[in-house]
């Protein structure tokens, strides 16, 4: 048989040969660009429905932390857990509310007033510094003409502005009242969303893991299956150790402000403590609050201040995390930096706040389906 009788048994040539695989690969690159662009544009709601993932596997840590101490059902156990939370929160808010309130409303003066102060000895000097000086607000929000505001503040802002709303009228006259509300009603929105979403992840969560092993195939999802064990382990313990981090620092600034004399000491330490769940931000974030509210007690206060606040890091920095967060977290600092750079502009604040688990959850990718599974390899060789 000839060449060109074989070349035809063959199939066809040519621009034909090989035209399915191409195709394939042709709508799998827009498929993949399609995902990227979904992504960018629900970016907020994607990082929420991660806040209430969190919020799940921290409930879901406390209810099996339970079943050391009380041999109970699970649901039993979730439910004692979430009351439990649920109880500690609104008693916090309701019998340290007040004072948490008031010293909020005295730090914010004092923070304005000192402000203002710095503001003018610099200008005296002949430095301008736009952004410590007094906020200008002439009842207009800053958002663009056009942009949409997204959430729950959105949909309240659009029934606000409706043209058949008696408030239509009336939010031009309340101006920053009017701000004020929608930022409540989108705070508060945001809120529900992740305690309902950490409450189904919480009560059920083998479903929803098998739900994502579903779209894996057969032959890779007991792979698959370790992965998300291996990531929701490091969530855990990343979480209570910077639940422990956290307590610690307010406990100490607390302590440390109050025994210097400080107003607002209770609520300076609060701030810190919370603002220490975002690393590297957080707590230059706190320290120019501490400093700025403890310039109001003279020079001395603001010395002792700086020494508390001084102190607090080094032993963050040297004790709590290093020893508290070995387990669940080593990443370098300049990596966390630059990740909190990228997912900060990519993101905005929610990026800034979740940059840390969402670091941990992608060092457990990379280490497990890259450096093992691609390069096989294991990290800690």
């Amino acid at each position: 048989m000839t060449e060109s009788k074989l070349e035809a048994l063959k199939g066809p040539v040519g621009p034909w040969r090989g035209a399915a695989p191409l195709a394939g690969s042709g709508i799998a690159v827009v498929c993949f660009t399609a995902a990227l662009a979904l992504a960018w544009m629900s970016a907020g709601t994607l990082l929420l429905i991660f806040a209430g993932v969190l919020l799940g596997v921290f409930l879901d840590g406390l209810t099996r932390a339970l079943a050391y101490v009380l041999p109970l059902p699970r649901s039993l156990r979730l439910t004692l857990a979430s009351v439990t939370v649920a109880l500690l929160a609104l008693g916090f808010a309701t019998y340290g509310g007040t004072t948490v309130a008031q010293q909020g409303r005295d730090l914010g003066s004092t923070i304005k007033t000192q402000a203002d102060s710095v503001n003018t000895w610099l200008a005296d000097h002949g430095i301008d510094v736009p952004l410590l000086g007094p906020a200008k607000d002439d009842g207009r929000s800053a958002r663009e003409p056009g942009q949409q505001e997204s959430g729950l503040g959105g949909l309240a802002s659009g029934l606000l502005k409706s043209s058949g709303s008696v408030l239509s009228s009336a939010g031009s006259v309340l101006g920053p009242a009017t701000a004020v509300v929608l930022g409540l009603v989108d705070a508060v929105g945001n809120l529900l969303v992740i305690v309902f979403l950490g409450a189904a992840f919480a009560a059920d969560p083998h479903s929803y893991r098998d739900g994502v092993l579903r779209f894996i195939p057969p032959t890779k999802r007991r792979r698959g299956a370790k992965v998300l064990d291996g990531a929701g382990e490091t969530l855990r313990h990343w979480l209570f150790g910077q639940l422990l981090t956290m307590t610690a620092i307010f406990l100490f600034t607390w302590a440390g402000l109050a025994f210097l004399g400080i107003g607002g000491a209770l609520i300076l330490g609060l701030q810190a403590g919370l603002l220490a769940f975002v690393p590297t931000v957080g707590p230059l974030v706190a320290g120019l609050v501490i400093l700025l509210a403890a310039l109001a007690s003279g020079p001395k206060a603001l010395l002792g201040a700086l020494g508390v606040y001084l102190a607090v890091q080094c032993l963050e920095s040297y004790g709590l995390t290093p020893f508290i967060q070995k387990r669940a977290l080593d990443i370098p600092p300049a990596t966390i930096f630059a990740g909190q750079l990228v997912l900060g502009v990519i993101f905005g604040l929610w990026g800034i706040a979740l940059a840390l688990p969402l670091l941990a959850v992608i060092k457990v990718l990379l280490e497990q389906l890259y450096v093992e599974d691609t390069l096989g390899e294991h990290p800690g060789h």
